[in-house]
């Protein structure tokens, strides 16, 4: 500013000392009335210069919105919610005890009872023991199909995985970076329902064989109790007669 300021009064001067031999009047000038001009002239452009930058900051300003507005074009949430769907189809099609709290309980109460009345027959004895082992066997099915879907869904998490790596890395705005981290999170919960899935899986079949043995242990009391009942008792007879 100091710099174009001098250059403007130095050329103000040099135009006042200048003259020219055919003129037959001289021109006069009011040198402070010139430098006033010049210098309005020069506060007018940086004024406009200063408007120039502004707008070019606004523009940069509504780009950078843009970006941070701009969508990710990305969404893993319908292969996760199939990957997840696949496991819960494993519990639907499970035999045996249901999953259900009023039918477990109701069937838990049958199969595995404290105690068999005495009139309990022997075939029914059999018969709920071949129940619970069959039970027994069909939750450790369940449990081995769990895990081996589990085992499965690993590659399609890992694809999921770097997908969404990916396109955090290369968001562009806010919104994308955002999107991609709650998708991120969204692969996380599905992988910790799937550990509780396993989880429930294998306590069940657990629980199921812990059942079964004692079970046993109260069919056995009750087959003692019936051969007991059952038994003719050996009474001695007089023979002095012979």
């Amino acid at each position: 500013m100091k710099k174009l300021l001098m250059l403007c009064i130095a050329l103000t001067v040099s135009t006042l000392t200048v003259i020219r031999p055919a003129q037959a009047q001289w021109v006069v000038v009011d040198p402070t009335n010139l430098v006033q001009n010049v210098l309005t002239a020069v506060r007018a452009l940086q004024m406009v210069n200063n408007q120039i930058r502004q707008l070019q900051n606004e523009t940069q300003m509504l780009v950078n919105q843009a970006r941070n507005l701009q969508s990710l074009d990305l969404n893993t949430l319908n292969r996760l919610r199939a990957t997840l769907a696949q496991t819960e189809r494993l519990f639907d099609e499970a035999r045996g005890l249901a999953f259900d709290v009023t039918d477990t309980l109701n069937e838990f109460a049958r199969l595995y009872p404290a105690e068999y009345a005495a009139a309990v027959t022997r075939g029914q004895l059999n018969a709920d023991r071949r129940a619970r082992w069959t039970l027994s066997r069909e939750a450790t099915g369940t449990t081995m199909a769990v895990q081996a879907q589990a085992n499965q869904n690993f590659e399609n998490d890992e694809a999921v995985l770097a997908d969404l790596v990916s396109a955090s890395q290369s968001a562009v705005g806010a919104l994308q970076a955002a999107q991609a981290t709650n998708q991120l999170l969204a692969l996380q919960s599905r992988q910790l329902i799937q550990m509780q899935q396993l989880q429930i899986a294998q306590d069940r079949a657990i629980a199921l064989e812990q059942a079964r043995t004692i079970a046993a242990e109260e069919r056995s009391r009750a087959l003692r109790r019936r051969f007991m009942s059952t038994t003719t008792v050996y009474t001695p007879q007089d023979v002095r007669g012979f």
